[in-house]
């Protein structure tokens, strides 16, 4: 089974020819441009990566817009910032291969200094700490690898389209009934500048952004009741780090 990974990319020319070149076997990079004024096109294209070009900009609709291009049945999502390495991915996918796990995400291990800074680090723990209170997701991370099926992925009709996307997944995921899930991932220091906790604006935008999508959480009583996407017989569940989230 060969499997789709969306890369949401902008300006990351010096991070990529390190990712592309760690892809295992069975990975096939989908970079999704979302007008990168540097070289990360041509790049992306001279080490085999299938090209798109989002000219809407947002880190959601390069996310969406790769997802839509994407043909695989799984498809994997990841940074294209060298923050985790390509051959970690099959961490987050086997699960979702096995039926273990409907949506599954990277739990961020950092490795070294300066790969999570503190104050990104403190504004994760309390949107996991509200998904957990609000939806009864048992995640502390909303990392950014993750796999999920893409068909099952497309019928959830998330629209948020900027910093939000991450966080609606994992929210409509809960609402759907879907197994949610996390596995530790190693979490380096990234080439470049952050665009999301690299700068103010960056950073006030995307807790806008995910404060919007907090806020369109339904009431326990109102929730889907839809079931999870039609997977493999499932194994046992990692005692720690995989458990049913219920509606």
């Amino acid at each position: 089974m060969e499997i789709d990974v969306v890369l949401p990319c902008l300006n990351e020319a010096g991070a990529l020819p390190w990712v592309l070149s760690r892809m295992p076997n069975g990975f096939r990079p989908i970079v999704a441009d979302n007008g990168s004024t540097d070289e990360s096109a041509a790049i992306a294209a001279a080490y085999g990566a299938r090209v798109v070009h989002v000219p809407q900009r947002g880190f959601g609709a390069a996310c969406h817009a790769g997802l839509l291009a994407a043909s695989s049945d799984i498809v994997c999502v990841m940074d294209a910032d060298a923050s985790f390495d390509p051959g970690d991915l099959p961490l987050v996918a086997d699960p979702v291969r096995t039926g273990t796990a409907d949506l599954m995400l990277g739990w961020r291990a950092t490795q070294g200094k300066g790969a999570w800074p503190l104050h990104a680090r403190i504004g994760n723990r309390v949107l996991a700490a509200e998904l957990r209170r609000r939806v009864g997701v048992p995640v502390h991370d909303l990392g950014p690898m993750r796999a999920a099926r893409r068909e099952a992925l497309l019928a959830l009709n998330l629209t948020d389209r900027r910093f939000g996307y991450p966080l609606e997944m994992v929210v409509r995921a809960a609402e759907a009934g879907w197994r949610i899930a996390e596995t530790a991932v190693p979490y380096y220091p990234r080439e470049g500048k952050s665009k999301v906790t690299g700068t103010v604006r960056g950073t006030a935008r995307t807790v806008k952004d995910m404060r919007r999508v907090l806020a369109s959480i339904a009431p326990a009583p109102a929730r889907s009741q839809a079931p999870a996407p039609a997977q493999a017989p499932a194994q046992a569940p990692a005692p720690a780090l995989t458990a049913q989230v219920s509606s």
